[in-house]
């Protein structure tokens, strides 16, 4: 078995590796470092939790290591782009974590904060600059950072930059590179569009694909319950108190969703958080660090809030509202039964969301087996007491199938192998070994 030692890393980095219990590469990181080491460009492809951050991260130490020389003010050797301010932040504290043991300067560049502390932390240059594509052109618009000394970018989650719609920031960053430079690309999915971004941004890639396009987790046990909207929220709170999950991931269409969820589960009893783009970054930090630590068990969030949720444990990831874009599902499925754990998906499908249901089976292949809700669902109003916008709902009854049952007895989930942090007691994979997969 391939371990980091075999992979050609300088020192401190298997240093900072060894500090980390992180022996084993995850089979991205396994292909990605040799080539990425000898300055080719890569195109890979993976769905998340199959350790994209240390695939690139560590080869860029090394190389900054081997290649020490001094900053040019406002400069950065070493660009990466993310879609939302938490994966920013996740990548940023890995870079720091892997290269504890190098004299390495890493900055974080995301909106919702003041200026003028990222604007000081890129005045006498950096070695790593971590930013979202709209904070970065505010931050070249106003000659806070010049782009022209960039040795190594990355361009991470290209399939969420286009659903976000950052791609005319992305290539307009992309114009002010040097021509020279190693370029590194992620995506979890191949659509045509991003496919035409990669062709154009890099240079004689070797390519990296450790699953098929759109694939799902194999060790997530999906499911899918169907009830009107209305019901949902009696559904989710019986499965919550049925389950008991150890972490659960709500999934919501829109942030004023998340939040109506939040305050019906508050209204149970069932302590619950939201995410999205409408908190402050404080707000949304407070809650995710509540949820990591197990003092909030459920989060609930929004598609752009989630991406870079990389959390240990995550048992269960609900989809409350069905994602209208396909790969959406892919994406927030991924956040359980991460780095060889289990985990259980379960969605909730009304009348109106059956043609996203059959988008997201028709890209990942297979079918999602339908389950009885766990507990038995309001009746709702026939169609003719109902408002013209509300269409006639049924009544669901019923229990799990055999063999189905939610009360958490799948198998327990060990640690993915997440961001960079210490190991906890008693949950090492087996061999005793952990992976350093963190997204």
């Amino acid at each position: 078995m391939t371990q980091f030692t075999d992979l050609g890393l300088a020192a401190p980095l298997l240093q900072a590796l060894a500090d980390e219990g992180y022996l084993t590469p995850t089979p991205i990181q396994a292909q990605a470092i040799p080539h990425l080491l000898t300055g080719r460009d890569l195109l890979g492809i993976a769905q998340t939790g199959t350790g994209k951050t240390a695939a690139f991260a560590l080869p860029i130490l090394h190389r900054l290591m081997a290649d020490r020389h001094a900053l040019v003010r406002k400069s950065v050797r070493a660009l990466v782009l993310s879609p939302t301010r938490e994966l920013a932040s996740q990548i940023a504290e890995s870079f720091r974590a892997y290269g504890r043991h190098l004299p390495v300067r890493v900055a974080l560049a995301f909106g919702g904060v003041p200026l003028g502390a990222q604007i000081r932390a890129l005045a006498g240059g950096v070695d790593v600059l971590v930013a979202t594509p709209g904070r970065l052109i505010d931050h070249l618009d106003t000659g806070a950072v010049r782009l022209d000394q960039v040795e190594m970018i990355v361009l991470d989650e290209a399939d969420h930059m286009l659903d976000m719609g950052f791609i005319h920031a992305v290539r307009r960053i992309v114009r002010a590179l040097p021509h020279k430079r190693q370029s590194l690309f992620f995506s979890a999915t191949m659509p045509k569009e991003i496919g035409a971004l990669a062709a154009d941004f890099l240079r004689d890639p070797v390519r990296v694909e450790v699953a098929p396009v759109a694939t799902t987790a194999e060790r997530v046990e999906q499911r899918m319950i169907f009830a009107e909207q209305a019901q949902k929220p009696a559904l989710l709170v019986g499965l919550v108190k049925e389950v008991n999950p150890r972490l659960m991931l709500v999934f919501t269409r829109t942030k004023h969703g998340a939040d109506r969820v939040v305050r019906q589960l508050e209204q149970a009893g069932i302590e619950a958080a939201a995410i999205h783009g409408n908190k402050s970054q404080s707000q949304r930090e407070r809650a995710l660090a509540a949820f990591r630590a197990g003092k909030t068990r459920i989060l609930v969030a929004t598609d752009i809030a989630a991406r870079g949720i990389d959390v240990d444990g995550v048992s269960h990831v609900i989809n409350f509202d069905l994602p209208n874009i396909p790969e959406s599902y892919v994406h927030r499925i991924g956040r359980t039964a991460r780095a060889g754990a289990d985990g259980i998906a379960i969605g909730f499908c009304s009348s109106e969301e059956k043609p996203y249901l059959k988008d997201i089976e028709k890209l990942i292949g297979q079918k999602v087996e339908a389950m009885g809700a766990p507990v038995e669902l309001p009746a709702v109003r026939p169609a003719s007491a109902q408002a013209p916008s509300q269409r006639p709902q049924g009544h669901v009854k019923g229990g799990y199938g055999a063999g189905h049952s939610a009360a958490g007895q799948h198998r327990r989930s060990g640690p993915p192998a997440g961001r960079p942090q210490a190991a906890r007691p008693g949950r090492r994979p087996q061999g005793g070994q952990r992976s350093a997969a963190s997204r």
